[in-house]
């Protein structure tokens, strides 16, 4: 049951980011300092991403990384900030669940604490009431 609802999950969010890349996209082209904001994050991207692929292949990474084009970098800013937003949303996800299984676990042990306060009371009570019988019965000499 829950694998099914997670892949609908994860189909809404990837939905959902794909509008949230195409709007970029156009505030892109309508705002030159959002524009070279994201060309500088997909180009950082980009030279971390190349520096790492090199190292896990052993080529030397002192050479000259070339930048992306203009229109490239845009799009990879653009899938890029629609994957953390899909994640970001997953990850708020699991930390609303975790909180909420939390909550639910809580509520369960302050019931089972009530309830065993409840039978402490329930046999303190009837105790008393035994030594109360017994006692009233020692008085009126029914037991000897």
């Amino acid at each position: 049951m829950i694998l099914p609802l997670a892949k609908l999950g994860t189909l809404t969010l990837k939905m959902m980011a794909k509008p949230v890349a195409i709007r970029l996209k156009t505030e892109a082209s309508r705002h030159p300092k959002f524009r070279q904001f994201i060309i500088n994050l997909a180009q950082a991207n980009h030279r971390i991403s190349t520096n790492i692929q090199r190292r896990l292949y052993g080529h030397s990474t002192q050479v000259e990384i070339r930048p992306l084009n203009e229109e490239k970098a845009v799009q990879d800013a653009a899938d890029l900030i629609g994957e953390l937003f899909v994640f970001s949303v997953a990850g708020a996800v699991v930390v609303f669940e975790v909180q909420r299984s939390a909550r639910s676990e809580n509520r369960k042990e302050e019931a089972r604490k009530k309830e065993v306060e409840v039978k402490i009371w329930q046999t303190q009570e009837s105790s008393l009431h035994r030594n109360m019988v017994n006692q009233s019965q020692l008085n009126w000499g029914i037991l000897s």
